[in-house]
């Protein structure tokens, strides 16, 4: 996965660099650049490709049943009224929150060592919150009615209700995702035009030209792109707390036990964050041993994830602490009995599940061993993302399947055209995302000439 256990690491333990020795502009340009233009579709691309569209198609069956038959063929009931379609929505949206916060945050904070990360993040924020955008227009039951959420002109009578905090996720994540794109888009503008002088191809210079939008490098250009750059992380910014705190008042302004409380906004962003950075991390560690990026994806920027998804998981294990602690403190007997039956109930073996996926094995992640150790990283990453799709179900299921009626609780059990819908929204980003790597420039080449240019200046 990648080389070694401690690979690249620096004689004596200090900082490792943000880019292999040895580099010149030439060869960072050539190296990116290769990948696209001359390289050979390799039998992997095409293999996990197929495997991918595969499971898109298994998602286009799905939704069209559920178009013929109803949202009746998924699991959810009368106790039980939000199911998959919910904990895969928050479980998407927090997905893209790491490709916002390297992108902007780290942009405005002046952190170099995004450089090499920062373009597929991005285009995981846009895949990830095109998933999550599916899931509440097919839990809608009629999803040809959506616009009902949009503020179109009231002749009908039929103007959305403000107060709901489901109008202000259409508001929170259509911003959200037309920012992303934007910024995705720009910030490749430069590295579209290399490929568009370097193309053989007549058709694929005229594709890239287009893009490159006459691009040609001048002062003018640097400066309005920069201009850009910094106004749209500015705008972006702001998005990476407001995002999940809006999706997280879908829960805490309702009355429903584990639900109503206060700490959820500042526990869904860092959770989001959390888990953002378990899917770069994943995505970034097969990329890095696929492409023999080694030298640009170095073991720096990997230990400085595996730093944040520490710092941030310690944030959602106090999360858990406070929720646990306020439950007990408040006196409130429906708020006791909800944590008492996480822990003990029927889906106490997914909740300790999460504890042990978010909180304990994470914790390996002290240990600079364990940090610079490539599968390490990537064993911890996939757990985390499933702790925190575990998290999301505890959430909606065990808080709605025995609430304030005994005599209406009830089960959660999810069907197969559930498990069919996820799947299928996996081989959906998948598949954009193999797409991406094969056309785009999956790291910028012009930031990374940056580096270069650093490097031998320290030399």
């Amino acid at each position: 996965m990648g080389g070694s256990t401690q690979e690249n690491l620096p004689p004596g333990g200090g900082e490792q660099p943000l880019i292999g020795p040895g580099h010149s502009y030439g060869s960072v340009t050539d190296k990116i650049s290769a990948i696209v233009l001359t390289q050979r579709t390799t039998k992997g691309w095409y293999l996990g490709f197929a495997i991918s569209f595969a499971l898109v198609m298994t998602l286009m069956a799905a939704i069209t049943w559920l178009l013929l038959k109803g949202v009746g063929i998924w699991g959810i009931n009368v106790p039980v009224g939000w199911g998959f379609a919910i904990i895969n929505f928050v479980w998407w949206i927090g997905i893209g929150h790491a490709g916002t916060l390297i992108s902007a945050i780290l942009l405005l904070l002046r952190q170099r060592w995004r450089t090499s990360i920062n373009r597929f993040a991005e285009a995981m924020t846009i895949f990830a919150v095109a998933c999550a955008g599916i899931f509440p227009l097919l839990h809608m039951g009629r999803p040809w009615l959506a616009y009902w959420l949009l503020p179109y002109p009231d002749t009908m009578g039929t103007w959305p209700q403000f107060r709901s905090p489901l109008v202000w996720d259409v508001f929170a994540v259509s911003t959200y995702a037309t920012v992303s794109l934007l910024f995705w888009f720009v910030g490749m503008i430069p590295d579209l035009a290399t490929l568009r002088d370097r193309a053989k191809h007549h058709v694929l210079k005229v594709i890239y030209g287009v893009l490159a939008m006459g691009w040609r490098g001048s002062a003018v250009h640097w400066h309005r792109y920069e201009m850009a750059s910094l106004l749209l992380a500015g705008l972006a910014t702001p998005l990476v707390v407001s995002v999940h705190t809006v999706v997280s008042f879908d829960f805490a302004v309702a009355i429903v036990p584990g639900w109503h409380t206060t700490i959820f906004p500042p526990y869904f962003v860092a959770g989001a964050i959390y888990s953002g950075f378990a899917m770069v991390m994943t995505l970034a560690i097969p990329i890095r041993a696929f492409y023999k990026l080694e030298d640009f994806i170095t073991l720096r920027h990997l230990e400085n994830m595996a730093k944040i998804m520490l710092a941030t998981g310690l944030i959602v294990a106090y999360g858990y602490m406070m929720e646990t602690f306020m439950a007990f403190y408040g006196g409130h007997a429906f708020d006791r009995f909800m944590i008492m039956n996480r822990m003990t109930g029927p889906y106490a073996v997914i909740y300790w599940l999460l504890i042990l996926c978010n909180i304990v094995i994470p914790q390996s992640l002290w240990f600079r061993r364990v940090r610079t150790s490539v599968p390490a990283l990537f064993v911890v990453a996939l757990v985390v993302n499933v702790g925190m799709w575990l998290e999301r179900f505890v959430i909606v299921v065990t808080s709605l399947h025995r609430d304030f009626v005994p005599s209406s609780w009830g089960m959660y059990y999810p069907t197969a055209w559930d498990i069919a819908t996820f799947v299928g929204t996996l081989g959906l980003f998948l598949t954009m995302f193999y797409l991406f790597v094969r056309f785009l420039p999956m790291i910028s080449i012009f930031e990374m000439r940056g580096l270069v240019e650093e490097s031998g200046k320290k030399g």
